[in-house]
């Protein structure tokens, strides 16, 4: 009989986060020391080219400020080697939007529950920070999922539908309810308290301390 986790926490990400890269490694690692369920939500930053635009101005000057944001989280990296600054300075496409990828997490989701989500979510990151590949590209996300084992139709399929668009902005509005304005976010549902995102040592201390307050 499986237990029910002591923690559930609801995770708020997106692909195009570097600060995100670096909380999903340490999450995994916490959840194979405790009893918590983590839940995966989108949390699209730009959904759009023309939101990119209107975020960062020209596309040249968008690529500019954000790899900026990737050296400060490179520095506080458990991998830095995975973050690759050069590679994408020299890509040829515009810095990529996250809500076509988001859209592939949630179907993966749809398809194979929360692991397929969060399975796919980390290929699409190595993809977009490792790799540098134009990751609000449907072609290359089927590319993605098919590397994780999914099938790559069924995920495009599942991307063109209604309720995975519904699903995306549910996660939205979850957000909005639990007023998460930044990501990566982590709130643990049963107190509605955030973790402070940090080290690993500083994450797992906070989610002994929550499992305390909340025994099962």
């Amino acid at each position: 009989m499986t237990r029910s986790p002591n923690l559930t926490i609801d995770f708020f990400h997106d692909v195009v986060c570097c600060w995100c890269f670096n909380i999903s490694s340490r999450m995994r690692q916490l959840a194979s020391e405790f009893n918590i369920d983590i839940r995966h939500r989108t949390f699209v930053l730009q959904a759009s080219t023309a939101e990119m635009q209107t975020r960062w101005g020209a596309a040249e000057a968008a690529r500019d400020t954000i790899l900026g944001h990737w050296a400060s989280c490179r520095a506080v990296s458990d991998q830095p080697e995975l973050i690759n600054i050069d590679d994408m300075a020299r890509a040829e496409f515009d810095y990529p939007h996250g809500y076509t990828a988001a859209l592939a997490c949630k179907a993966a989701e749809a398809l194979g529950g929360q692991d397929a989500h969060w399975t796919l979510f980390d290929r699409i990151q190595r993809a977009h920070l490792s790799e540098a590949r134009n990751i609000a590209d449907p072609a290359e996300l089927a590319r993605l999922a098919q590397d994780v084992g999914l099938d790559p139709g069924r995920v495009a399929l599942a991307m063109s539908d209604t309720a995975t668009c519904q699903a995306v902005e549910a996660d939205r509005q979850r957000a909005r309810t639990l007023q998460v304005r930044s990501i990566p976010a982590l709130v643990v549902r049963e107190t509605g308290t955030r973790l402070v995102n940090g080290p690993i040592d500083d994450l797992r201390a906070q989610i002994r301390a929550a499992i305390h307050l909340n025994p099962n």
